[in-house]
């Protein structure tokens, strides 16, 4: 990625940058200043300003899955990510059916456990010993009948990170220990190649 270049670039028609030259920039700019930097200074390749083929960087799946019958809840730990979501989703019509929070992750407890979670980048933007704790974290805010959809990404063989590589037995590796089972993992057609 060229320096200055903001997100959005495009390659093969898709508005992405793929994984491998992501790993080469984002550890600076995290080291510079972390997540919050890389908002502030809109160098967000994972924004693709859409919601992900299958339904929070910037709130587009948070909103495409919120629903009458269906409140979601989107966390992020940078406010610029947080106020973006707000500016560009809080007039949307579906706005009463979803809310945006600064929270950790890691260490967040809501009052109610979810039905469902859907992780698209924290799995693959974590330290790999880290997972874990991730995969403990997801299980403590699912309900005991809860699902967890991941979408796994990057699928590729790079080296470094953030993004980490992942395949399906890198979550397995983390899940399986703490009391998830696979019901189903589907390649999806209208996904992006590295995903």
């Amino acid at each position: 990625m060229a320096e200055g270049q903001q997100n959005s670039p495009h390659i093969n028609g898709e508005n992405i940058i793929p994984p491998e030259d992501v790993a080469k920039f984002l550890p600076k700019t995290v080291e510079e200043g972390g997540w919050e930097k890389c908002w502030e200074d809109g160098v967000t390749p994972w924004d693709q300003g859409r919601a992900t083929p299958l339904v929070v960087h910037l709130g587009h799946d948070v909103v495409a899955m919120a629903s009458p019958e269906r409140y979601v809840v989107g966390l992020d730990i940078s406010e610029s990510a947080l106020e973006k979501a707000a500016e560009t989703y809080g007039s949307s019509p579906k706005a009463k059916y979803f809310t945006f929070l600064k929270e950790d992750f890691f260490t967040w407890r809501p009052n109610e456990l979810f039905d469902l979670i859907f992780d698209y980048v924290v799995f693959c933007a974590i330290d790999p010993e880290t997972r874990p704790a991730w995969a403990k974290a997801m299980y403590e805010l699912l309900k005991p009948d809860g699902e967890l959809i991941t979408l796994m990404y990057p699928i590729t063989d790079h080296d470094g990170g953030p993004p980490y590589k992942v395949a399906v037995s890198t979550y397995e590796d983390v899940l399986v220990p703490v009391g998830f089972k696979a019901v189903s993992i589907e390649e999806n057609p209208y996904s992006i190649a590295t995903h």
